[in-house]
């Protein structure tokens, strides 16, 4: 069983306090195929749900057999390269869709929106082949998820005649335009399409590596919108840092975060990283820092021996999914 190290608020500014503890194995986790007799059902409304997410520590140890094909699931239907017309753009953009198993339009779904990492694309989580329609359709079969409907955004929101020729710098601008385009644009062609169910209850983001940091721009600049956040080995570039100093990464996009209300506090806040990430463990430590030091909730995770890739990706997914909408 690997290990995890809890991050604590400081006394101190800028001090962070590290403890190692033990995961304890998730008690909904179940491997696949097992007799599963608990379905997790939606609820009604937030305050009918007796759940507390930050109750039940995180599991670190999915294997390769939740992201394998099987035979007796149905893994949904993927809608690929989705086109909407977005005015942050002012071009068409276009996201990927994930519809869960036994979709009926006549049924109305939870929605969760998902950031890809730097030079990405809305194929990366979302495909015929992607790792999280695996994870999420083998936890669905399992009973360790709800029915939810996933998009994957493209965080490129500009015109995508130019995309090829734009430079680092512009794509990390570029990007925190779609913290925008999702609420404004994307949001209203989803539930205009499909069958949603709306109000921030019922609505999540969640991301990788510089999708990390956008999905907690996202949820912070819309605190009305999306209950739940998920922030997977988030970059520098959220509030001002000493990270990166000096390069266009550190260029913030709050002054600081806002702070919530206890009508739109987020009713789940997760950030992980790996314990051997090269490059964002410091972002991490101090975004759950100030959070902790603005009394804002969250479960903040350094993932003993995970680097920056999609195998601890896979586990923040989990986490997150077997969480949100209970």
């Amino acid at each position: 069983m690997k290990k995890l190290l809890s991050v604590t608020s400081a006394i101190a500014a800028f001090a962070l306090t590290l403890c190692a503890c033990e995961i304890e194995t998730n008690n909904n986790y179940k491997p696949h195929n097992s007799n599963v007799s608990a379905v997790i059902d939606t609820p009604d409304s937030a305050e009918d749900s007796g759940y507390d997410p930050y109750a039940h520590s995180n599991f670190y140890d999915v294997g390769e057999d939740m992201i394998e094909e099987y035979d007796d699931v149905d893994y949904g239907t993927v809608l690929e390269d989705v086109t909407y017309y977005s005015s942050t753009a002012s071009d068409n953009k276009q996201c990927s869709i994930l519809l869960p198993a036994d979709y009926d339009k006549n049924k109305s779904y939870p929605v969760l929106y998902v950031f890809h990492g730097f030079e990405g694309s809305h194929n990366d989580q979302i495909s015929e082949r992607s790792y999280l329609r695996m994870l999420y359709g083998n936890m669905l079969h399992d009973s360790l998820t709800v029915p939810m409907i996933i998009v994957n955004v493209d965080m490129y929101t500009d015109k995508l005649a130019d995309k090829d020729s734009k430079t680092e710098e512009q794509l990390r601008f570029i990007y925190d335009r779609a913290v925008y385009d999702v609420a404004i644009d994307l949001m209203p062609y989803i539930e205009k399409n499909y069958s949603v169910k709306k109000g921030r209850e019922y609505t999540a983001v969640a991301g990788v590596s510089e999708g990390g940091a956008k999905a907690l721009c996202t949820g912070f600049q819309w605190l009305d919108k999306f209950g739940y956040i998920g922030s997977f080995a988030p970059g520098p570039g959220v509030i001002p840092t000493e990270f990166y100093k000096g390069t266009f990464w550190n260029t913030p996009f709050f002054d600081k975060l806002p702070t919530p209300t206890k009508e739109n506090t987020p009713s789940y806040l997760y950030l992980a990283v790996g314990s051997k990430d090269p490059w964002n463990i410091d972002c991490t430590k101090y975004y759950s820092h100030i959070l902790d030091d603005m009394g804002i909730k969250n479960q903040t995770d350094i993932a003993d021996n995970y680097e920056h890739d999609a195998v601890f990706w896979r586990q923040c997914f989990y986490n997150f999914l077997n969480k949100i909408f209970r």
